[in-house]
């Protein structure tokens, strides 16, 4: 049987969506895979976190879960499971007859299924309950596509094919792999949620992407034809002597792919970056070269 998920994710019933996050990541830092490799335990621990995560962050799964009507495994719950337990109890040792006689006389049911002479089934076929996952991958995978393969919280492993242009927050759904159906019913689906990690020199903005590109004092100054790494791959880039730091080029079609075909731009931002260590002779050069008009003439407040 299921642990009740709220205990294992050390949270409160009234707990709100970010205490649920917050908890969650704790956890599955402490006990993924990757972090305890070899230790079964910390596996098994991992998928329990998983599944009550899974569970507690989809909103109708919880709220079943909150009233009775589906088990900490997502499962609903079968109807008439108390008073054939109950029943049992009462009758199962006295005259030697079994469940299946039992509903007959009261329902008019047999266990197989139908009942008879009347068109109803003793449990309705419904539906297996969703199951979610939150999958993050990083800017480049999220412009270009990608495919991942993920173990979700009821065992499975599944192989995810992430679309181009795929953006923040989107949920892929995966029909029939969640939680097996009831009374024959149909299995729910998977539901990945795509989490876009922040890059440290690339940003999207629709379908244009956005590159802090850095380059030296020398390129700036003197010129340079450079190569520029982008997410479709590198790219040959002139910059034109006596570039300031935030000029900005475009590199048209190195955006974000569309359906249609017509790729975004790729906006290239210089960056001038001096070493750490400037030279002594650069610093002489820098002295005796002549000073410029204050660039910071045209600022007002």
């Amino acid at each position: 049987m299921a642990k009740d998920p709220y205990k294992i994710l050390g949270i409160k019933k009234s707990a709100n969506d970010d205490d649920i996050r917050k908890a969650y990541r704790a956890l599955a830092k402490k006990y993924h895979p990757d972090v305890n490799q070899g230790s079964k335990a910390a596996s098994e621990k991992f998928k329990e976190i998983s599944a009550a995560n899974a569970l507690l962050t989809d909103k109708t799964l919880r709220s079943q879960y909150d009233s009775g009507r589906v088990d900490a495994s997502g499962n609903q719950k079968t109807p008439f499971a108390g008073q054939a337990q109950a029943a049992g109890g009462q009758f199962g040792g006295a005259g030697g007859g079994d469940m299946s006689d039992l509903f007959s006389s009261l329902f008019g049911m047999q266990m197989g299924g139908q009942r008879s002479g009347h068109p109803f089934t003793r449990t309705r076929a419904q539906k297996g309950a969703d199951i979610r996952y939150q999958l993050e991958i990083t800017l480049p995978e999220a412009v270009m596509g990608a495919s991942k393969h993920v173990r979700m919280a009821n065992g499975k492993s599944l192989k995810i094919t992430i679309p181009s242009g795929t953006e923040d927050e989107t949920i892929l759904r995966l029909r029939g792999k969640g939680s097996a159906g009831i009374g024959g019913g149909p299995a729910g689906d998977a539901k990945i949620i795509i989490k876009t990690k922040a890059h440290k020199y690339l940003r999207r903005d629709g379908k244009t992407l956005r590159l802090d590109l850095p380059i030296t004092l020398q390129e700036a100054v003197l010129g340079a034809k450079i190569g520029v790494p982008t997410p479709h791959g590198k790219v040959n880039m002139k910059i034109t002597p006596g570039s300031s730091s935030g000029k900005t080029l475009r590199l048209k079609g190195k955006g974000v792919p569309t359906k249609t075909g017509a790729n975004g731009d790729l906006l290239v931002r210089l960056m001038i970056v001096l070493p750490d260590n400037l030279p002594k002779d650069l610093q002489k050069v820098m002295k005796k070269a002549a000073s410029p008009n204050d660039p910071r003439s045209a600022i007002e407040f």
